[in-house]
């Protein structure tokens, strides 16, 4: 049995959910109220013990698993959910990371030894006298004593080894505490001094708020500079950290929008005022791990730095880097040359223009509507680029022309729909007083030619060999795949077939295969990280195996497998397949919602619940017209499919 398994084995859903939500037995089943939105009325939350699932019936039409809610919850990715969980089921979890058992151990020394370090600045902050002026400072920023508990700043003592002294008799050698960060080497490569000296100390934590370095605030004006991080460590890498993002996690799942500053104070100064689905970069450009970390999380990115120019050229950087490594989906783009398959940023990221000479946490101290104002009218980031290209060139002379075109028409280039593309490049020949027909020929001069709607498939990806396959528990078919599994397989195999298909459902009036089609959370997971790797270039399993991460890859061994013990489909009819497959998906679940809305229904009518049954009735009556819907749609592509293999059977060509 998997870990996964024997945490569900041990795991009862309703008592999980009922950490969070007031469960009412209901019959077989508990109602309550949907924690992922606002719903006062009629409970359209359900949680159903026999099958271990939940379902909301209302807003977010979502469900799944205990894996599947957690994550919701708690803004996790399933690796996150299943640590979690394990923890609270008593099951230990196989030590994924090939480290050797010293390593292993000497990460968790040091992880020891940060959180204990915390803890002694944190007391240092708010007992010794020492650090009076450094609570008169947190004062004049206008923190509280929640906040600097919640954070848990603390306070460096003034001395040289104050530190190195306290954790030395306290067991801990100097070799440890020069590997957490904690003190300098000396020029002759002993262990020697304290790294931080009078300074306000800020723990810096992971997303899981596991304290992995701090950054430290000067005190005085001659200490420079005016912060400074822990060094790269076992435990530390700021390029791949976001500070703030162990609070902010949940708050930026649930509104489908981050928002990323440049400082530790700005990011407090958010936290204490209510603006909690923010973090920091921590001074630097934003990174590509960084993107990795909120892409799964956010919709929207808005960029809030400062609005001086520096700040300007961070956003710039971010920009351009959040262009080339966010998460791009394939769909289809009408061209002048017929429709195209792109690769289009998910994610919308828009640039908040902070006033000039303010940063962050001076608007945040202004107050919370103040600061939500300016997030609520950021501007898209390609209007603010645009904007800051044509306000910094001098429009009057040649050279800032050309400074201009050389900067914006590159850009427009990337831009998939062809009447903004155009559009963009009129209102540009417009502010620079340069011919119209110059501009578009430029645009065109090096535009790179689109891929064919038609493109051939890739050879089917080889599963690595270190991969064992293992069963899958409750398996539908003799190959061991269900309809959540068999739909995986495909586009595990076919890559391309998943924008394909999409596209064949949504011109058919369907939307096309979400993360929300999946019950079981690691098939949800698992789908959520296919939609990213079939859209890049050669879609390699090594790179897919990465993504999943390690909790994952067997589940992935075992969807391969799978369907290499079953007969393939077609290769021609593989679009065709997949998009009937996900609407068969769909029904099944259609079916089952109609069920448990039809027992709600009957449950609210036997206790006298006349607005509840009333209201289960119409859901019920929706549901039964969207299973109209499919069964509609799906007979005709199944038709349209018999057709075609007919047709090519016997050589009359498609249809």
């Amino acid at each position: 049995m998997s870990a996964v398994d024997e945490i569900k084995a041990r795991l009862d859903i309703v008592d999980v959910v009922a950490d969070t939500v007031n469960l009412k037995k209901s019959g077989r089943s508990y109602t309550g109220f949907c924690p992922f939105h606002t719903n006062t009325k009629t409970p359209s939350f359900v949680v159903f013990p026999d099958t271990q699932t939940w379902r909301c019936f209302g807003a977010c039409a979502d469900g799944g698993d205990v894996f599947s809610f957690v994550m919701k919850r708690e803004g996790l990715d399933f690796k996150g959910a299943v640590e979690l969980l394990a923890q609270r089921a008593g099951v230990k979890l196989p030590e994924y990371a090939p480290r050797s058992a010293g390593q292993t151990e000497e990460r968790d020394k040091l992880q020891e030894l940060t959180a204990a370090a915390a803890t002694y600045f944190h007391q240092l902050l708010t007992t010794s006298p020492a650090a009076t002026k450094t609570r008169q400072y947190l004062t004049q920023r206008e923190l509280t004593a929640e906040t600097i508990t919640t954070f848990q700043l603390g306070y460096a003592l003034d001395e040289w080894e104050a530190l190195k002294d306290y954790f030395i008799e306290r067991g801990y050698s100097a070799e440890e505490l020069l590997a957490a960060g904690l003190i300098v080497e000396r020029d002759n490569g002993q262990p020697g001094y304290d790294r931080f000296r009078h300074r306000l100390m800020i723990p810096i934590r992971d997303a899981q708020g596991r304290v992995i370095g701090f950054g430290a605030r000067a005190l005085s004006t001659d200490q420079v500079p005016k912060y400074l991080n822990s060094p790269q460590t076992a435990l530390f890498d700021k390029s791949a950290t976001l500070y703030g993002l162990d609070l902010a996690r949940k708050h930026v799942r649930d509104s489908g929008q981050v928002v990323i500053v440049e400082g530790y104070m700005d990011a407090i100064q958010a936290h204490q005022r209510g603006a909690r689905n923010v973090v920091a970069q921590m001074g630097t450009a934003l990174t590509e791990a960084q993107l990795k970390l909120i892409a799964p999380l956010a919709s929207q990115i808005v960029l809030a730095l400062d609005s001086d120019t520096a700040g300007n050229t961070a956003t710039l950087r971010g920009v351009s880097l959040a262009r080339e490594l966010l998460p791009k989906k394939h769909r289809a783009t009408s061209t002048s040359r017929g429709i195209a398959y792109e690769a289009h940023i998910e994610q919308e990221i828009f640039i908040a223009a902070l006033p000039a000479g303010k940063d962050p946490d001076d608007v945040l101290r202004e107050g919370l509507e103040v600061w939500q104002e300016f997030i609520n009218h950021a501007v898209p980031a390609l209007d603010f680029y645009e904007t800051l290209i044509l306000g910094t060139a001098d429009l009057t002379t040649p050279q800032g022309k050309a400074l201009a075109v050389r900067e914006l028409v590159p850009i427009y280039r990337e831009i998939k729909d062809d009447i903004e593309k155009v559009a963009r490049v009129q209102r540009l020949a417009r502010k620079t007083n340069l011919d119209e027909r110059l501009l578009l020929a430029e645009l065109k001069s090096k535009t790179t030619k689109l891929r064919p709607a038609s493109r051939p498939q890739p050879p089917e990806p080889a599963l690595p060999p270190d991969l064992s396959p293992e069963p899958v528990p409750g398996a539908t078919n003799a190959s061991g795949m269900g309809l959540e599994e068999y739909c995986l397989g495909l586009i595990l195999n076919h890559p391309l077939s998943l924008a394909m298909a999409n596209d064949i459902l949504e011109k058919e009036g369907v939307p096309g295969l979400t993360a929300n089609d999946f019950r079981r959370g690691e098939n949800k997971e698992i789908f959520k990280s296919l939609q990213l790797w079939t859209v890049s270039e050669t879609p390699k399993i090594e790179t897919l195996v990465s993504m999943v991460g390690e909790v994952l890859e067997r589940r992935l061994a075992v969807l391969a497998t799978q369907w290499l013990r079953r007969p393939p489909p077609p290769t021609e009819n593989i679009n065709q397949d997949l998009s009937v497959a996900v609407l068969r998906l769909r029904l099944q679940n259609v079916i089952e919602q109609i069920k448990e809305l039809t027992f709600l229904q009957r449950e609210a009518m036997d206790h006298q619940d006349t607005q509840g049954a009333r209201h289960y009735t119409e859901m019920a009556e929706s549901y039964s017209q969207q299973r109209k819907k499919l069964e509609q749609t799906r007979d005709a592509l199944s038709l349209m499919g018999q057709r075609r293999a007919e047709a090519n059977r016997f050589g009359t060509g498609p249809v």
